[in-house]
C-alpha cells in the first residue's frame, strides 16, 4: 500500500496514462496487448513513485517531467524482481507511450 504523500503524484500520472490506454483502445490492438500495457504502465507508475522515495527532491518536478526522466526512445526503468521477458514488455510499452506522449518534432 502506497502512502499519503504519494497519492497526488499518482494523480498527476493518471491523465497521461489514459489519454495513452485510449489511444491503444483506438487503434485496432486486441484486448490483451491492450491488458499488458495497462500492466506496464501500472509497473511504471510505480517505478516513478519509488524514484520519488530515494530521491524526495523529485516531488517538486511535474507529472509531465517524471515521465521525461523515466522513460525514452530506449524503453524505461529498469523494473524490479522483473524477468528478462517482463522487462522487454514493460520496455516496449515505455517506447510506445514514450512516441505518443512526446513525437519527434
Amino acid at each position: 500500500m502506497g502512502l499519503e504523500k504519494d497519492l497526488l503524484p499518482g494523480e498527476q500520472l493518471l491523465p497521461y496514462f489514459r489519454q495513452f490506454i485510449k489511444h491503444l483502445a483506438s487503434s485496432g490492438l486486441s484486448s490483451k496487448t491492450i491488458r499488458r500495457h495497462v500492466d506496464n504502465l501500472w509497473s511504471l507508475g510505480g517505478e516513478i513513485i519509488r524514484d520519488l522515495h530515494y530521491d524526495p527532491s523529485l516531488r517538486k518536478l511535474t507529472a509531465d517531467r517524471l515521465l521525461r526522466q523515466a522513460i525514452h526512445k530506449y524503453g524505461g526503468p529498469a523494473i524490479h524482481n522483473g524477468s528478462e521477458e517482463q522487462q522487454r514488455s514493460f520496455d516496449s510499452t515505455c517506447r510506445k507511450l514514450h512516441r505518443f506522449l512526446f513525437p519527434p518534432a
